[in-house]
Order: structure tokens, then sequence, then C-alpha cells
């Protein structure tokens, strides 16, 4: 018997294993059967090289626990003891380094070359044996075993086959990994695709009410996925099959790319565009990382751009270059190459369906939507492949490329300073009659409700030329496209001034939210009172919902206009009926008003022309006093005109009914509009 130290620099390398090694001490299931595939297929290009010409058999690959143990066997190429010394022994080597060197034209199917991957045994046993016998002729098996210090024993062993059990004796912090369960889980992620194949016990049927172990072996993989294949020897239901393998509960995909490509890098895969609707994070991490069919991660940010992770199937390369976990990707300039194909070929397919069937496209756009309106965003280059097909949809359901749609509406949503005005809607039914009045103007609107569609208006103002968007509530239908059109006849200030005080004293006070009230000649037939909002101000605070370094928009109040339309009947109604029934009260308030205005006028004629600090205290002094008096004029003005527009029953349903029409009406406001309504009738 051999005895001896593994050659580590450090006595402490066991602890470094166990716990910084490897992101998760699940992986150790994987490195192993890895590295028994690894042999397995080592054996198989032997084989055909002419190096071994003994029977192959069978080359499964088993998985299984018992006492308090789990066994990795297979009957790949086995160890010696020299091997065993040189690769086990001291922990600097892989084994797979100098095969790959030996075979690099012919060793696709290697999958051993990350260096520790054995030692993640460690990570959940006391005790690791490797009992192995060399499959070169005469060869003695041997017995490897180690504690998890550096101390090892070597000793000849029997051994009726060739390749390699590895025994995990496992620790008792991490007896989970001893349920059938569990290891059942692991396989399913880790080994479904192994170019070998894998078994793990025996299949299992129903016989008298309860399961039973059959002489089948349970094999858990798929060694020849779709993407090993030519996209020629496969049909749509293969790839449907496949995705449905992947992701059992999902929807069907809206189509899919088969990568293949061999220069300057190798990858295979397929991807599929799933139906996505809106929340970006739930759809990510559906994208699988494979190297040579061996599952790494489904973080696969490193690869694909950002928006692409939105996708779901399944990359395979050997060329991407992992750390000894396998679970983070490094910086490589392969990396980018891959990044800029996946990109390149994302958007010809997209290209590809649009020009090939319209129909097709348009039908799938809803789907497609967020998906590209994301990559538009973060990559422009990217928004520059695909910003000739991108669609905008109206609200009657028609599509139109960025292109089309400009020709539609240049002739008559072009504003007096020349910019083309995009009318907008997020919501068909509540602004159903904003869109209603567009429409009656010959304007169309968009329909943009998607969940990246703030975003987006902001870049397409950038992007486009001479363009804005507009959303269609943000203002009264005369003001969301100006045309020097000729406006109806305008109050004059006094009258402007009751209008707006009735009006502003009767609104509801709602948290965070302020009104401010205008008056505006619209014509007869619109609607006596709307409620508009800034579109600047909004787009803020949906921007802040959705971009952290803008949260302080979200803080502040939402604004809204409540515009009068002084052409109305019923607002030159109420005009008329507050200024004959308030007249006698404000009479004298006016009269007082128009002597301080007069006095203050003369005070700052006066004083015209000097500096602050040049008018006499006296003077600074009256005008204090002048400014405080006009004030209270201004505040006894509107108390009388508040007070009488707290009864009056046609300008409370008037403005209840713009609150009804924004959704702003709730609660005892709203089961109070519906008492005076039926009074009114």
């Amino acid at each position: 018997m051999q005895k001896g130290n593994i050659g580590v620099t450090t006595e402490n390398i066991f602890p470094i294993i166990k716990k910084f090694l490897y992101s998760d001490h699940e992986i150790f299931l994987r490195e192993l059967v890895s590295n028994a595939v690894d042999a397995t297929q080592k054996l198989k290009t032997y084989a055909s090289k002419g190096e071994f010409s003994g029977e192959m058999g069978d080359l499964t690959v088993r998985v299984k626990v018992e006492n308090d143990t789990i066994v990795i066997s297979d009957r790949g190429i086995g160890l010696t003891a020299e091997e065993i010394d040189k690769y086990i022994n001291q922990i600097a080597f892989s084994g797979a380094n100098d095969f790959l060197e030996k075979y690099k034209d012919d060793a696709n199917a290697i999958i051993g070359h990350f260096g520790l991957g054995f030692y993640s045994a460690f990570m959940v046993a006391k005790q690791v044996d490797i009992i192995t016998k060399s499959y070169k002729d005469g060869a003695q098996a041997v017995k490897w075993s180690c504690d998890g210090s550096p101390v090892f024993t070597l000793e000849n062993t029997e051994k009726a086959d060739r390749g390699t059990d590895i025994v995990l004796h496992i620790d008792d912090d991490c007896k989970e990994f001893l349920e059938e369960s569990r290891i059942q889980g692991l396989m399913n992620k880790y080994c479904r695709f192994l170019s070998v194949p894998v078994a793990f016990g025996k299949k299992k049927e129903w016989k008298d009410g309860k399961q039973v172990e059959t002489e089948e072996d349970n094999v858990i993989n798929n060694t020849c996925p779709i993407w090993t294949k030519k996209p020629s020897e496969l049909k749509d239901e293969d790839y449907k099959n496949f995705y449905r393998e992947l992701y059992p509960m999902s929807d069907e995909p809206l189509f899919w790319i088969h990568l293949n490509v061999d220069y300057p890098f190798n990858l295979t895969g397929v991807l599929y565009f799933p139906k996505i609707k809106s929340n970006l994070d739930l759809q990510k991490n559906k994208i699988q990382l494979y190297c040579n069919q061996v599952y790494v991660t489904d973080s696969v940010e490193g690869i694909v751009p950002d928006f692409l992770t939105l996708l779901h199937g399944v990359i395979d390369s050997p060329d991407i270059p992992l750390n000894v976990s396998r679970s983070y990707l490094q910086s490589d300039s392969n990396v980018k190459k891959i990044s800029t194909y996946i990109t390149k070929k994302v958007a010809d397919r997209l290209q590809s369906i649009f020009k090939n069937d319209r129909k097709e496209f348009e039908n799938k756009w809803d789907d497609l939507k967020i998906f590209i309106n994301y990559g538009m965003l973060t990559q422009d280059d990217f928004y520059e492949k695909v910003s000739k097909f991108a669609l905008l949809k109206d609200t009657d359901n028609n599509y139109y490329t960025q292109e089309e749609y400009q020709t539609l509406i240049k002739d008559n949503q072009t504003d007096k300073e020349g910019n083309l005005i995009y009318l907008y809607a997020n919501q068909l039914d509540e602004q159903y009659t904003y869109i209603d009045a567009a429409k009656s103007k010959g304007y169309n609107v968009l329909l943009m409700d998607g969940q990246l569609d703030v975003p987006m208006v902001n870049m397409l103002e950038q992007k486009l030329e001479k363009s804005r968007f507009t959303r269609v509530d943000s203002d009264v239908i005369d003001r969301l496209i100006v045309k020097d059109e000729n406006k109806g006849e305008e109050l004059s200030k006094d009258k402007v001034e009751i209008l707006s005080a009735m009006f502003k004293s009767q609104l509801p006070k709602l948290q965070k939210t302020e009104f401010h009230v205008e008056v505006e000649p619209m014509g007869e037939n619109l609607s006596p009172v709307v409620i508009t909002q800034s579109e600047y101000m909004r787009r803020m605070k949906e921007m802040a919902n959705i971009q952290p370094g803008m949260s302080f928009y979200g803080e502040m109040p939402d604004m809204f206009n409540l515009v009068l339309n002084s052409d109305h009947r019923l607002v030159r109604q109420i005009l008329e009926e507050a200024e004959s029934a308030c007249a006698e009260k404000l009479v004298p308030v006016e009269s007082e008003l128009a002597l301080l205005n007069l006095d203050k006028g003369q005070l700052d004629k006066a004083n015209e022309g000097k500096k602050p600090e040049d008018i006499a205290t006296a003077d600074k002094d009256k005008l204090q006093d002048l400014d405080k008096k006009i004030q209270a004029q201004h505040d006894l003005k509107n108390e009388i005109i508040g007070t009488y527009a707290a009864g009056h029953n046609k300008l409370h349903q008037l403005i209840d009914l713009a609150l009804l029409q924004n959704n702003m009406l709730k609660g005892e406001a709203l089961t109070n509009f519906v008492k005076r309504s039926i009074e009114l009738i």
C-alpha cells in the first residue's frame, strides 16, 4: 500500500474547496457524472483511432445511493496507479488537458478540462474512494482513498471490469443528498442531455397499489437533443416537442431559431420566442447554457445581450470560457462575438417573417412587442436592424411600420412648427372620450399600452426627426395639435376669475393630487368640462416607476388641468347665474378692489425705475399693506363665489362627470353623484 500527501501548497485546500471553490454544493454530481461521461467518450475516441480494440459493451454511466454512500460508476478508460498519482494527487493537473493536446482535432466531446472537478466531491463527502481499472491490457485495479485531509492511501484491489467507481461517503451535514428525490432532481437538472446514457437506479411501475422496481435502467438523459442535429433533419413538431420537454407548463412558442456556427467560434443551440405579455423579470433565466451537452447555468447575461434573456431555449458552446465552478462567465472576446452573432440571427429571423408573411408577423406582434422594444431600448445596433419593421398599432388594430405611419399622418397631424404629432392612448376604455374627440378631427391615435411604451416614446422622440408624442388626454383637442386655427371668443378677465373661483372651490381634495382650472373657448359641440394631465409631468412620473434614478418625480403630486369650455351653453349658463346671484355681494368688493389697485398703481408709478434699496421705507410699508388688503378682498370675493357654488347642483354635476370620465370619482363622492343625477332627472 502506498501512503502519501496530496500535492497541494497548503493543508487548507479542502476547506477552501468545500466553502469557496464552488458556488453550490449540488455541483458535485454534475462534475463527477461529467468526468464519467468524459472517460467514456475517451474510450470511444481511442476505439475510433484503433488504440482500443476490446469489446465496448454497455457504456451506461450509473449513479446509485446505498448505505450512506453515493456511487458513480462508468466503463470508460479507467486509471492506472501512475495516472491517479498524476491527475488526482497533483491538484494542479487535469487529465483532459493532456488528452485534448493529443487529440485536439477530434476532442469536441471531451468535457473534463475544467481543472478541479473531482475535488468537488469533498463538498459533500467525509471520505472519497476511487476504485478503478485501466482499459490497458494487463492493468492492475487500484483503490485510492482520502478523508478530506491531504493524506491519501493507494493500494491494489480487485475489479472485474475496466472503468471507475467513485464512492462518496456522505458527510453528516449533507444527508439531503442521500434522498432519492434530491438526486433525481439534480440528475434531471444537470445530466438530462449528456452524450452518454446515464442511469439512476431502475425504472418503477405500479403493482398491487405500490411502486416496484423493474429490471429496466432508469436512463434520465436524451443523448441526442435536437441542437446536435442539422435543421434539415428536423420538422416543426420536433422543435415543439423539445420545447415541451424543456418547459412542460409553457404555452407553445411563437417561433424559433436554430443556431449552428463553427467559425470563428463553435456554437449550437435552439432559441425560442415565447409568448411574452408583461412581466419581464418572470421570463428571464429560461435560456440554458451547455458546454458539450453538460449543463452549466441558466444565467446567460454574460453571453447574450440583456434583452435576449427573454428568449427561451438552449445554447451550447465549448468556446465560452468558464471559471472552475462553471457558474459564472468570464469576460472574453468570444463571448462578445457570440453575443453579436445571436443578436444578428434574431434580427434576421424577425425580418424574414415580416417580409415573407406580414400577416403572421402582425398576428404575433402583441406577443413580440415587449421583447423587440426591450432590444431597441437597450441596444442601438438592434434598433438599427429592426426599426424598419418594428410596428406601431393604432386604436383600430391597424399595424404600420414607422415609415408607413409617418406617411399616414403627415398631412393632418403636423403642427404650425412643422412637428409631426403622434397621438396615443394607453387605456382604450378609460380614454375613449379623448380618442373619439381626436378621431372626429380626422386624427389617428396609436395604442401604446405596453410595459415599455413610456421609455419607447422618449426614445422615438429622439430618433425620429421633428416628431413629438402626445397622449390624447394630455390636453383639450384643439391644443393637442396647434395649427393657428381661429378660436372662439375669449371671456373677459373678470368672467374667467368668477368661473375659475366657482369650479376650483368645489374640486375634491384628493391625496397627492393638484388641480389647475383653465377657461378656454373650444366650440359649442365639445364637452363643457375636460380634465387633462400634463404630458411631461405624467411621463416623468411613469418613468419614475421603472427608472430608480427618477424616483423623486414619483413623490410629486399628480397635476391635472380642469379645462372649462367657455363656448358651451352650460358653462355660460352657470356663469350668468353666478354673476346674477352674487352681484349684490360682489359690487362693494369689486369697488374696494378697484380703489386699492388704483392706489397701488399710483405708488408703483411713483417708484418706477428705482432699485428696491432706493424705495423709501414708508412707501415699502404702504405697498405691503396694500398687497395684504388686495389679497383680503380677493379672498372675500372667492368666499362669496365659493359659498354660492357649494349649492349649485349643475356645477357639481359637471365636475363629477369630468372626474367620472377619468376614473377619479369614487366612494361617497360617487354615491352623491348618483343621487344628484336622479334628482336632476
